[in-house]
């Protein structure tokens, strides 16, 4: 059955490239790359991001409550009609992520997201989360609101599965064609030198990452992807930029 279930703290820096570059050497000697990224060749992740008509979601969630939730769909790289796709309900509680998805097909995700009502169960799907969608689905009058997409590097430990560390750059976004297998094109969220770098831990971070952390003076901060966006949406400003030195 794919489905994959996440209850983790992620804690987000930005950073420029040359921050980027001397942290990969200490990676390098503490991490492994993730598969799909040889020789530090990142892959791409797209997503839209499901909203009511008057952006309840984002706003609630810029005001930092306790309890925060959001549905998005998500692909790697572009998907053709036919790929599987993921369906994902992610909710933060003081502090704490809890992320929950299924695989489904893109057609299937469309009409289940437009209709409310989810697809006939197959071995791929997972029905307790299919039930949980639906109603999310019920309880918010949803429609696609966001595209973002980005190019990722990421990184795991052997010894502790537990921790994953992310670098997401060249972030695109567009509130029109919300089709992911329309493309992966997009105006830029953030100077094309800056990085976000997630730490995605469920334990304490190891000795060497706080140290290095601090070190670079690398200082964690609030960040979110679609509440960025949407913040530039309506004041047409940019609050998170870094000068680009590269």
């Amino acid at each position: 059955m794919a489905i994959e279930v996440f209850n983790r703290y992620e804690h987000k820096y930005l950073i420029d490239k040359d921050t980027y570059i001397r942290i990969l050497s200490v990676m390098d000697e503490h991490m492994e790359l993730d598969e799909h990224n040889p020789g530090h060749e990142p892959y791409t992740i797209a997503n839209i991001y499901y909203d009511t008509d008057d952006n309840r979601l984002i706003r609630k969630s810029l005001e930092k409550p306790i309890y925060k939730e959001k549905l998005r769909l998500r692909s790697y790289g572009v998907p053709d009609k036919d790929a599987k796709v993921f369906l994902e309900i992610k909710k933060k509680f003081n502090g704490i992520v809890n992320k929950r998805r299924t695989v489904l097909s893109l057609e299937e995700a469309y009409n289940f997201t437009r209709t409310g009502v989810a697809p006939e169960l197959k071995k791929y799907m997972n029905k307790q989360v299919l039930n949980e969608i639906t109603y999310f689905l019920k309880l918010y009058d949803l429609q696609p609101k966001l595209y973002i997409a980005y190019d990722r590097v990421a990184y795991f430990e052997k010894d502790n599965p537990d921790l994953r560390i992310s670098f997401d750059t060249n972030i695109r976004s567009r509130r029109y064609d919300l089709y992911l297998e329309y493309g992966d094109y997009g105006e830029q969220l953030l100077e094309p030198c800056t990085y976000l770098m997630e730490v995605k831990t469920g334990l304490a971070k190891p000795l060497w990452l706080t140290r290095m952390l601090t070190e670079m003076g690398i200082r964690r901060m609030s960040f979110s992807k679609y509440g960025t966006e949407y913040i530039q949406s309506i004041n047409s400003m940019n609050d998170y930029k870094i000068p680009c030195n590269a």
